[in-house]
């Protein structure tokens, strides 16, 4: 049975990224395609699989270095439950920074209402 492999341009077009992108997270260890006969980069399943977690961790705003501690767990711990846990601890973490980014934020809206209502008033007389 052969295994499903890409090529880095085939990746590189299903995710819209560049190649040099692929190549910084196989740099970084988050990824570790194989090597034919010829050298060139083969990816399996298992590294498109991995891109789809960067980009989620990614969007999720998760750091890479999270992102790849994350993602190793899975090897060390091929249940997930380790990986799940700590993937809990970091969403804790970004909630907390989000809730606080939105109070942030909700502040700085009052303010700047206070401040119109009350240029309102000036011109208002």
């Amino acid at each position: 049975m052969k295994l499903e492999t890409y090529s880095i341009s085939q990746l590189a077009q299903e995710f819209s990224i560049s190649t040099r992108t692929i190549r910084y997270y196989e740099e970084l260890g988050i990824i570790k395609p194989q090597r034919n006969e010829g050298g060139q980069r083969v990816y399996l399943k298992k590294d498109r699989a991995r891109l789809r977690l960067i980009f989620r961790g990614k969007k999720f705003g998760f750091s890479l270095a999270e992102i790849k501690e994350m993602i190793e767990l899975f090897d060390v711990d091929p249940t997930g439950k380790k990986q799940l846990e700590r993937t809990m601890e970091y969403g804790r973490k970004k909630i907390e920074e989000i809730d606080g980014r939105i109070r942030e934020l909700t502040n700085l809206r009052n303010e700047i209402e206070h401040l119109y209502e009350d240029f309102q008033k000036r011109i208002n007389g």
